[in-house]
């Protein structure tokens, strides 16, 4: 990962607290924090494999961290692990020695994803129950493991992410359509193996619902096919999704299409699951970092969820507070917070939830002396951009007239990149391995 932050007085600082949050959401040291190899027994968390009793090992999974797990339990398992297969983003590959990674589309599944999980399946279909069975998963899983059930294409299922994503649904909401569309998600990798099943997580999921972090792939899933068909009609999907879509989950809500495993489930009894690094760890790191270096410092204990600029609107309000007098922090001072916002999108504009938030902040700064705001996707990918996110300041709306830059328009076209890149406010890492959702600072020295 290369940090780079836009110029300004703070951005010392911010480059430490920013780099003490990403590195405490590294999934290599956090796997190894977490997995340990004595002889033969091998520790996850508090639980214990004798691997003098177990057969193969194996290790697959998807999302954008999977890389970097993949190459932690490597370095634990060395030559007793036999084999392995993870999807990544493209742009997200790194070296391994005995895992194959594979690279494929995200946001939208593609072909390249669809055959990739298909060679995953093979590898693991053959295990037998006394085999272990690794599963690594991170953000991104969801659109990484593409297996549409039967009846339904690969373009059927892009048409219908592309439809929820720009609707507004949340994470969740388009995890529960997604699930009802698939052989893997919703706990149909567990069902497709024989093995005992390690699932490590590294949560991009704000609570932590394990059926919601890539879909859950090995957990139970209580949504049903009437949620899906739900959520498509709430968000006025329904009758723009393929027919292949709605026929399938119509099918399947009277009873004729396999619903996903349920909690409770006797195939549960042999998967555990593990989480290894979430947003709060990664929030608790910024807060340490902040008081080391002198800050008053306060982490949000909601999640920052909703629309962007609703959001942004609620967490500079303790910036106004705070200059104001009343809040109950005082100069100098770091507010901390996490979570994932939605755009609902109109339009073709370039930009990402984070640069939408950053320039909305922009707004309510506005004036407001020695104040920054930051707004970073953590894994170092806003949107379809190459910025991870944007850092704003209560001069940005007088510097963007002074340069005459519509700011305004360019938020309310949802296309903030250019206006964001003109006026310098990129934060730039590239890939980082990690993906917990999303990170944001209002700070004011």
């Amino acid at each position: 990962m290369r940090l780079r932050l836009p110029p300004s007085p703070a951005r010392p600082l911010l480059q430490k607290l920013i780099t003490a949050g990403l590195s405490t959401a590294d999934p290599y040291h956090a796997l190894l924090r977490h997995v340990t190899l004595d002889r033969h027994s091998l520790l996850v968390g508090r639980h214990a494999y004798d691997l003098s009793h177990v057969g193969r090992i194996i290790a697959v999974g998807a999302g954008k961290a999977s890389a970097r797990m993949a190459q932690a339990l490597e370095a634990v398992l060395g030559t007793r692990l036999e084999d392995g297969l993870v999807i990544v983003k493209t742009g997200h590959t790194l070296a391994t020695k005995r895992i194959t990674v594979v690279e494929a589309g995200h946001p939208i599944p593609d072909r390249a994803g669809l055959e990739a999980t298909q060679q995953l399946l093979a590898l693991i279909q053959g295990l037998a129950p006394r085999d272990l069975l690794f599963v690594l998963l991170s953000g991104g899983a969801s659109s990484l493991l593409p297996a549409p059930v039967h009846g339904v294409t690969l373009t059927d299922k892009q048409r219908t992410t592309r439809l929820l994503l720009r609707s507004g649904a949340t994470i969740n909401e388009i995890n529960v359509v997604r699930k009802h569309l698939s052989l893997v998600k919703g706990g149909g990798l567990a069902l497709s193996t024989r093995a005992k099943v390690v699932t490590l997580l590294l949560s991009d999921v704000i609570g932590d619902d394990l059926g919601s972090i890539g879909s859950g792939p090995t957990a139970g899933d209580a949504s049903t096919f009437a949620d899906a068909v739900e959520v498509l009609q709430r968000y006025r999907c329904w009758y723009a999704v393929p027919a292949a879509v709605r026929r399938y989950l119509r099918r399947g809500q009277e009873g004729d299409a396999p619903e996903t495993l349920k909690p409770g489930s006797r195939r549960l009894r042999s998967v555990l699951h593990h989480i290894i690094g979430n947003n709060r760890m990664m929030l608790e790191a910024v807060a340490h970092a902040a008081q080391q270096a002198g800050l008053h410092t306060k982490i949000v204990s909601h999640p920052v969820v909703g629309e962007a600029r609703a959001a942004a609107k609620q967490l500079t309000d303790l910036a106004k507070k705070i200059t104001e007098g009343s809040g109950s922090l005082k100069r100098p001072c770091c507010v901390v917070a996490g979570g994932e916002t939605t755009v609902t999108v109109t339009g073709h504009g370039k930009g990402g939830r984070a640069q939408e938030f950053a320039a909305s902040a922009a707004f309510e700064i506005a004036g407001l002396p020695s104040t920054w705001v930051v707004a970073l996707g953590t894994d170092g990918t806003d949107g379809p951009t190459d910025a991870a996110g944007a850092i704003v300041s209560g001069s940005t709306v007088a510097r963007a007239k002074k340069l005459g830059i519509d700011l305004r328009s360019s938020l309310n076209r949802h296309n903030t990149y250019p206006a964001l890149k003109t006026l310098g406010c990129h934060i730039h890492t590239g890939p980082t391995g990690t993906n917990v959702n999303d990170l944001y600072l209002v700070l004011l020295l």
